[in-house]
């Protein structure tokens, strides 16, 4: 038993350390924005997917182009305009002729053939291009006629969303936010740190990075994290939480059934618990904690509830209801 747990431990301090490097090479292009990359690497390794919003110039792209090549994936950008169409994303059958003349249809793989895909304003395309990449997303296949093909893990999409110029905007419905693992909001710089990017901007070198690990190590991650362990305690907070988001729950808070019209469905717990797996395992341990759900638990649940009009009348948004809501959970804890 002793030789098990050391080996487990020798197991989780490389991969902190490999994780921390991944981090650190992302650092070299990307200044600040921790909360971001821990995000989107808590997705990947969770086998979710992330919706970021922010205004442009925030290194978004540049984000998730670095992270492809720190871990050697294959990444690809789809600029979502109103005229994308389905095929664009997916894929279409194309007409191919032999060197005897003989025509034959071949399926052409779009750009969701990727590890690492990016959803460049993705409001701003038709719900049915939408639903397109959604279905990817959701069942890691793409069907083109009567084939079936299967998306390469890891699988992550990334979309972004601008949240000034919403005029002639297609906004996601809240059945299909929900399918995001996680929606982080990206901020504006500090003085410090925009005083960093210009300096790493505006050299004529630009940063070296080096390959840190591969698909078959994030595999890796994602199998040992399923297997951190979560006490009934720290699930039953993670529920609390969840059922604190609905109004007329016996949970809930006076706010919630004040300001909150719907609150986080299942998956939101499920995925309190996935996301704080990976953020425990970040952290060095092999169990969850309440810390750990408390701390996911904004970018888990923010694009889960539905704010009634009291709510915008008083100011409120999803962020304040949220951190009263949780601050009240985490008194009841």
């Amino acid at each position: 038993m002793a030789e098990i747990l050391n080996a487990a431990g020798a197991f989780v301090d490389r991969a902190t350390a490999d994780l921390l490097r991944v981090r650190e090479e992302i650092g070299k292009v990307i200044v600040g924005q921790q909360d971001v990359i821990e995000g989107v690497l808590i997705c990947l390794i969770a086998g979710g997917h992330v919706l970021l919003e922010g205004v442009p110039g925030l290194g978004k792209t540049t984000l998730l182009r670095t992270l492809a090549r720190v871990l050697d994936l294959r990444y690809s950008r789809i600029q979502f305009t109103p005229d994308l169409m389905p095929g664009d994303i997916v894929g279409s059958m194309v007409m191919e002729s032999d060197e005897f003349g003989h025509k034959s249809l071949r399926f052409q793989p779009g750009p969701v053939f990727a590890n690492l895909v990016l959803a460049d304003e993705i409001n701003r395309a038709t719900p049915k291009t939408q639903s397109a990449l959604l279905e990817a997303m959701q069942e890691h296949t793409v069907t083109s006629g009567t084939n079936t093909y299967s998306l390469e893990p890891p699988f992550l999409v990334m979309a972004t969303q601008n949240p000034i110029e919403m005029e002639g905007t297609y906004p996601l419905p809240e059945a299909q936010l929900d399918r995001f693992l996680m929606k982080i909001l990206v901020t504006y710089p500090t003085r410090e740190d925009l005083n960093r990017i210009v300096e790493v901007t505006t050299k004529q070198d630009e940063p070296a990075l080096h390959q840190v690990m591969d698909r078959h190590q994030i595999a890796e991650l994602k199998t040992i994290c399923k297997q951190v362990v979560v006490a009934p305690h720290v699930q039953e907070y993670a529920i609390e939480l969840v059922m604190a988001t609905q109004p007329g729950a016996g949970e809930a808070p006076a706010i919630t059934n004040r300001y909150i019209r719907y609150g986080s469905s299942p998956r939101g717990a499920q995925a309190l618990i996935e996301c704080g797996r990976v953020l425990a395992f970040m952290r060095g341990r092999l169990h969850l904690s309440i810390e750990d759900v408390a701390a996911v638990a904004p970018a888990v649940l923010r694009h889960r509830i539905i704010l009634n009009f009291d709510a915008h009348a008083d100011g409120e948004t999803a962020e304040t209801v949220l951190r009263k809501v949780m601050n009240g959970a985490g008194d009841r804890a």
